[in-house]
């Protein structure tokens, strides 16, 4: 017991994670030292391509209760290299018929990326009634986890450093200038929100200023 106990403080002691003062520590690495010293992220980062669609909810079942109407929906996010393909897909039941979708954009400047077209990370962060605060609205992708969407962008790092960058996107949001100084031009959030019917599927895309909106399709 007093080996595994004197194991598990040894792990802590390697693998340190914290955000301290707008910083992301990993051990003795910080996420500025990631965006200035790796030429393996910046490559990552050139390569980015256009996105289109994203996603797309569509409605399961809206009901009455004791007065009150409730939307439940199935949000999908698809796979970047196959619109066919479903990374996440979750249900959501939601007060009201107009529901919120929040995400996280991460904007880099045209001169990081290959071709020199803006490109952008998305980040699906929560959704909520217009009864419903922000601040209480259910995960989509809960911070700091490694979204499958852009599973294969960073596999040219190492395990602990794609850690730091998607801690850091997450952490520093409220701080872009801090990254901007290492190839990341602005972070900041964008909800959308649509009154939602049933019979319809609501594809979720990306315009090339970067902003998010919904396409209202019929379900066949």
């Amino acid at each position: 017991m007093i080996k595994l106990v004197r194991s598990i403080a040894a792990v802590l002691t390697l693998v340190v994670l914290a955000f301290v003062g707008g910083t992301v520590y990993f051990g003795t690495k910080t996420v500025h030292d990631l965006l200035a010293e790796s030429e393996e992220l910046k490559a990552a980062i050139a390569t980015l391509t256009h996105e289109d669609q994203i996603g797309f909810a569509k409605v399961v079942k809206q009901e009455e209760r004791e007065g009150r109407l409730f939307t439940t929906i199935r949000f999908v996010e698809t796979a970047r290299d196959d619109m066919l393909k479903r990374v996440l897909e979750k249900e959501f039941e939601i007060e009201g018929d107009v529901v919120h979708f929040d995400t996280l954009i991460v904007t880099f400047p045209d001169q990081a990326v290959m071709d020199g077209k803006k490109r952008s990370l998305y980040l699906w962060r929560r959704v909520y009634g217009e009864h419903t605060p922000p601040s209480e609205g259910v995960d989509i992708s809960k911070p700091g986890t490694h979204p499958e969407r852009y599973a294969d962008l960073l596999r040219s790092l190492k395990q602990p450093e794609q850690d730091i960058f998607w801690e850091a996107i997450w952490n520093l949001s409220n701080d872009p200038h801090a990254l901007q100084e290492y190839g990341i031009k602005a972070i900041y959030g964008n909800a959308v929100y649509k009154r939602l019917r049933p019979g319809l599927i609501y594809v979720f895309k990306i315009g090339t200023d970067g902003q998010i909106y919904p396409e209202t399709v019929l379900d066949m």
